[in-house]
């Protein structure tokens, strides 16, 4: 028996995987009110459009299980309608119209004019950089590109999203102002790749006319790189780094892997040498730069002498931030048709062999942050603890700094200098100057 709906005519969105969902999601909101539509993020509405994520194996799981959580609400009567749409629906769409026949539909992830129809609404070309912001308010994602050109072998982003498309660079100073003029302070820069902004609108890499033209932007003060490839890497960006003070000593390139033999096969086009060099190359030119990477590991063929390299690799670099994921068989993509042999208790072993290397690396880089003082811009109030980042951390991932709030009162949004006086692992604590 149907019990009464919740929120008649609200539309909820839920948001899962990565950055770039985020800010799609924040999109279709903007369109949504700007069409006068009730929306609100991960609230109850009757209304509910899930922006699902389709990379690896844990993150569809994640979308299928919610999906099948929305579902059931559907059956029980608390919701009237659900809407798909992103990397998983784009990915799967004749599969999950099979197998989860009770979504409303389903939408890839270049149809929002046709999902924002079902919803009632119109599409407006004129919203540049009209968005709802679901970030904390000081804060906010710039995406500068769509979709990917580069081969790798074990992605299937481009099944996903699709070629490079970079968005032009007025259309992205005016969505700065916006943002700015609603009390953003820190823009966090996303695409597939950043280094390939620019070749496809302008036949060159434009990544630094880009930040020349977003540092003018009055409000905005930290302008911080995410995703940046190792190949082409366009090193003028570094020079407008180190003399443009808006730009974050920052930069989070995912390097993968660092055996020559799985960068071969991951289709990286690069090499250790290659790879070693260009670090140092950042650290030369910019040595405040905080260096943040991925890996991954057991990749198709990865031995344990492979494993041992990215070890002792990884040991050398030193970098100030790592994450380390398990490699995930992903059908379509160049390395499915490769043996998936390395067995999961060896991957998660190696995970956290790597992890628990960064875990001390990251003590010892962090015990040098002691009784100096840094810029530290206040996300949230948690417990006992206000909590802020420097400028050589991003929200979620990386190290946050803690400030005891029973004796020292600050406010969200704002930035302080803050001395370090005790450091951890992943986190730095300190009292406002």
């Amino acid at each position: 028996m149907r019990t009464k709906s919740v929120k008649k005519n609200k539309i909820n969105v839920v948001t899962l995987g990565c950055s770039k969902n985020v800010y799609d999601s924040e999109v279709l909101m903007g369109q949504l009110k700007a069409n006068g539509k009730e929306v609100a993020h991960e609230e109850e509405g009757n209304v509910v459009v899930i922006n699902t994520c389709g990379f690896i194996a844990n993150a569809k799981e994640e979308s299928i299980n919610t999906i099948l959580e929305y579902v059931q609400k559907k059956e029980e009567g608390t919701v009237d309608k659900v809407y798909v749409t992103g990397c998983l629906s784009e990915r799967y769409k004749p599969d999950l119209q099979k197998e989860i026949p009770d979504v409303d539909q389903y939408f890839g992830t270049t149809e929002l004019p046709g999902l924002l129809k079902v919803l009632g609404a119109d599409y407006k070309h004129e919203l540049i950089g009209e968005r709802l912001t679901t970030t904390p308010k000081n804060y906010a994602y710039l995406k500068i590109a769509e979709g990917c050109d580069r081969p790798c072998s074990f992605c299937a982003i481009p099944l996903m999203r699709g070629k490079h498309r970079s968005t032009p660079i007025q259309d992205l100073v005016t969505e700065a102002e916006k943002l700015a003029a609603k009390g953003v302070k820190e823009l966090i820069l996303i695409a597939q790749d950043l280094t390939y902004y620019g070749l496809d609108l302008y036949k060159e890499r434009k990544l630094a006319e880009l930040l020349k033209h977003l540092v003018k932007v009055e409000g905005i003060e930290w302008i911080r790189l995410h995703y940046a490839f190792p190949t082409g890497f366009p090193m003028e960006v570094l020079e407008v780094m180190k003399t443009e003070p808006k730009i974050c000593n920052y930069l989070d390139i995912p390097l993968q892997h660092i055996s020559d033999k799985i960068l071969k096969s991951m289709r990286r086009g690069t090499t250790q040498a290659k790879t070693t060099a260009l670090l140092s190359k950042f650290r030369a030119t910019v040595p405040e730069m905080a260096i943040r990477t991925t890996l991954i590991v057991g990749y198709p063929g990865e031995t344990e002498e492979d494993f041992q390299v990215l070890k002792e690799w990884v040991k050398e670099m030193r970098f100030e931030r790592l994450g380390c994921f398990t490699y995930s068989h992903e059908e379509d993509t160049h390395a499915y048709h490769l043996e998936d042999d390395v067995p999961e208790e060896v991957k998660i072993d190696r995970v956290n062999q790597i992890m628990e290397i960064q875990s001390q690396i990251s003590w010892e880089l962090n015990q040098q942050h002691i009784g100096r003082t840094y810029r530290v811009l206040i996300d949230r109030k948690e417990g006992s603890y206000f909590i802020g980042r420097t400028e050589f951390d991003s929200p979620d991932v990386d190290n946050e700094v803690l400030i005891d709030a029973t004796k020292d009162y600050v406010k969200t949004g704002d930035f302080y200098k803050v001395k370090i006086n005790k450091a951890e692992d992943f986190d730095l604590y300190g009292e406002v100057v």
